[in-house]
């Protein structure tokens, strides 16, 4: 029983697996992004670049159909463009970030949507909205691999610049001339994973399962180099729960994916040891941190 449900589905269709290889690629990415977001306190500005990329993909999208370079290509202009309009909104004008990023999130979905609307089906638009896991091709694979693999390597090697840009920004950008640099580089990483995360989840999902595991990494703990492989082990669980949960039930799969992330984030909420409810209610010895 066990096998046939957990096991047999991978190994007897070619579906599931590419699935499997494509909602793994984008958990191992994204999720340790999400952390950084986190710890920026710009938990909101991935929400707001998903759905960024939605009217680049539109576009591309009237213009070349379902064509992943053309919808692709597509987002990664508008959210590039979005990502630079919101900082130089909040550094050159009297608005915060947050009420830049809020405003951009509201005009992009509202454009999206009605750009998809005037040439698709109601069908195309939740394929759009909420992506297709189930109908990953080679050239999107190919991409969510590629961007997965980027992302790793460039994490590896700006590690310490990021931890140094998300702790104490004004020391960094005193100490070195790329400094200033950083942020975009980071920005661009995000970017790049919703855009490939559009394809599997779509836009709406995907930035779910960069935040929510993330999140739930952090509840269980403090630091960050333990954080971020947590992050992604978590995302990756859920990926595969999120899969075989689609399907036996015949659940859609981003939603499936998104709640089985859900599920570990409430429970983390609850028992998590660096923040959950119980750790922060249980009366603390003497002298202990």
């Amino acid at each position: 029983m066990f096998t046939d449900i957990f096991v047999a589905p991978f190994l007897d269709y070619e579906f599931m697996r590419r699935a499997l290889i494509g909602a793994l690629a984008l958990a191992i990415s994204g999720a340790p992004l999400g952390v950084f977001l986190i710890l920026r306190r710009m938990s909101l500005a991935g929400d707001a670049l998903s759905h960024a990329v939605l009217p680049g993909a539109a576009i591309g999208y009237l213009v070349a159909g379902l064509s992943l370079p053309a919808m692709t290509f597509g987002g990664l202009i508008a959210g590039f463009v979005v990502a630079i309009a919101t900082g130089a909104a909040s550094r050159f004008t009297t608005l915060r970030e947050d009420a830049s990023l809020a405003a951009f999130y509201l005009v992009s979905l509202a454009l999206g949507v009605t750009l998809v609307s005037l040439r698709g089906s109601s069908v195309d638009l939740l394929h759009v909205l909420f992506g297709s896991v189930f109908g990953l091709d080679d050239a999107a694979l190919i991409m969510l691999a590629s961007v997965s693999t980027l992302t790793l390597v460039t994490l590896a090697v700006f590690y310490r610049a990021l931890v140094m840009d998300t702790l104490d920004p004004l020391f960094l950008r005193q100490t070195t001339p790329f400094g200033e640099f950083v942020p975009f580089l980071f920005l661009g990483l995000v970017v790049l994973n919703l855009v490939a995360g559009f394809q599997a989840l779509g836009t709406l999902m995907a930035v779910g399962l960069i935040m929510l595991p993330a999140a739930a990494a952090r509840l269980w703990t403090h630091e960050l180099a333990a954080a971020l492989p947590l992050a992604a082990g978590i995302a990756a669980i859920c990926a595969y729960v999120g899969l075989v949960f689609s399907n036996e039930t015949g659940a859609p799969t981003g939603p499936a994916i998104i709640l089985a992330a859900g599920l570990v984030y409430f429970a983390s909420l609850i028992f998590g040891r660096a923040g959950g409810v119980l750790r922060l209610r249980r009366p603390r010895r003497h002298l202990e941190g």
